[in-house]
């Protein structure tokens, strides 16, 4: 949130915290705006009596009198503004501490509760009794959950034969989609990201019991979008280059610390797993549009594969640390006869450049704070759920989808 929204607008502030049911208040925040500023008036009034006092020395000495009195002023002038440089630094990260822990601002169509405002496809009525993905995955012998737990413990996923085959599979053809058709440009960053990457997207401070930290004060991405988003940290990039659209595979990986006996058995919530991730850097004055163009692009991806989905415009308190608006894109499991979120497209208008320092400069030379978006397109392994559950057969069998035989020497079923 922008500190000068929080200044100017404190009422403003308080009614997205609230609307996001954030525990965090702007007092203590308010409180060091005040300060500082007052701070940061004597400091300006010590340095001009600091600058006065200064030439009435120099004049002094190049007039060849006496200045004791002069020189002990300027000496106090001098411990006086340092002591008030130091006064403002303290606030200043004081405050930039707990800006840190603030939420983004939310957007006007965004309310408290949650709306589904889309759904595809008609979940396929069985003549029998559908298998759920656990079940059905060990009899086919494409995924190996007992494998897994010797090999890292609970909550991962041994992917085997034509499982693998349609994990890697399914990457693919997110990548080519979406460089294809959606002319994205690829980029395959580092699985891991240090603190000052995961604090200019918004996952630190706030996520960090989710995340893996290493012994070098490294983290596991939980999520391509960091790496993509913070490709230009620190940069000013030229007007003309909007839109930037970057997609990137990589595994991601979360501790799921907060859902203890939630969605334990099959891989619904797992610490590892693929996705295929979307993020722009764009005008603000084209967010929004871009936002329904990166849903569009997800939602095609489902129909692609023939998946039943619905589309859900999130409720503000159950968004993203940094998302303005989010729309998540559940797709139907018919094995357990529920809806799973396989992907979440969100706009995160300026906070995350203005955190990470990514400004344009505009055709006028004045320069700004782009905005950033990002969407999964898609994630795994919840797709790979979907196609097990909807497109067995009677026969114990899997139909692959159309679109993903080509990505698999041909195969037509999983058997």
């Amino acid at each position: 949130m922008d500190i000068r929204l929080i200044r100017e607008n404190p009422d403003e502030a308080r009614r997205v915290l609230a609307l996001r049911r954030s525990p965090l208040d702007i007092e203590r925040i308010l409180e060091l705006d005040a300060e500082r500023r007052r701070l940061s008036t004597d400091r300006d009034a010590a340095r001009h009596r600091q600058k006065q006092v200064s030439e009435a020395v120099g004049l002094a000495k190049k007039e060849k009198r006496e200045c004791v009195a002069e020189m002990a002023e300027a000496r106090e002038m001098s411990d006086l503004v340092k002591r008030l440089d130091a006064d403002v630094a303290r606030c200043e990260a004081e405050q930039a501490e707990l800006a840190k822990q603030l939420p983004n601002v939310v957007h006007a169509s965004v309310t408290a509760e949650e709306a589904v405002v889309g759904q595809w496809g008609e979940p396929r009525r069985f003549e029998f009794k559908p298998l759920a993905h656990w079940d059905l995955g060990e009899a086919l012998g494409v995924i190996d959950l007992e494998a897994a737990a010797r090999l890292a413990g609970s909550r991962f996923v041994v992917f085997k034969g034509q499982g693998a085959l349609l994990e890697r599979a399914l990457i693919n053809y997110f990548l080519d989609t979406n460089t294809r058709r959606h002319v994205y440009t690829e980029i395959s960053p580092p699985v891991m990201a240090n603190a000052a990457t995961l604090e200019a997207t918004g996952q630190l401070p706030h996520l960090e019991s989710e995340m893996y930290k290493t012994q070098d004060d490294l983290y596991l991405v939980p999520t391509a979008e960091p790496q993509l988003v913070n490709y230009h940290r620190g940069q000013t990039i030229p007007e003309s280059q909007l839109p930037l659209k970057y997609v990137a595979y990589t595994p991601c990986f979360r501790r799921e610390a907060g859902s203890y006996g939630k969605d334990v058995r099959g891989m619904i919530r797992v610490h590892q797993f693929d996705k295929v991730e979307l993020v722009r850097v764009v005008h603000p004055q084209t967010t929004y549009e871009a936002l329904e163009e990166m849903r569009s692009e997800a939602e095609s991806l489902l129909r692609d594969l023939g998946i039943p989905y619905r589309v859900k415009r999130l409720a503000a308190w159950d968004m993203a640390h940094q998302s303005a608006k989010t729309y998540d894109l559940e797709a139907w499991a018919a094995g357990q006869e529920r809806w799973l979120e396989v992907s979440s497209v969100s706009a995160c208008e300026d906070y995350q450049t203005r955190r990470g320092g990514v400004r344009c400069k505009g055709r006028d030379g004045k320069t700004f704070f782009p905005h950033a978006l990002n969407g999964s397109a898609l994630a795994l392994p919840r797709v790979f759920v979907a196609i097990l559950e909807n497109n067995q057969q009677v026969d114990g069998t899997v139909v692959v989808p159309e679109v993903l035989r080509p990505y698999m020497h041909g195969l037509e079923r999983i058997s």
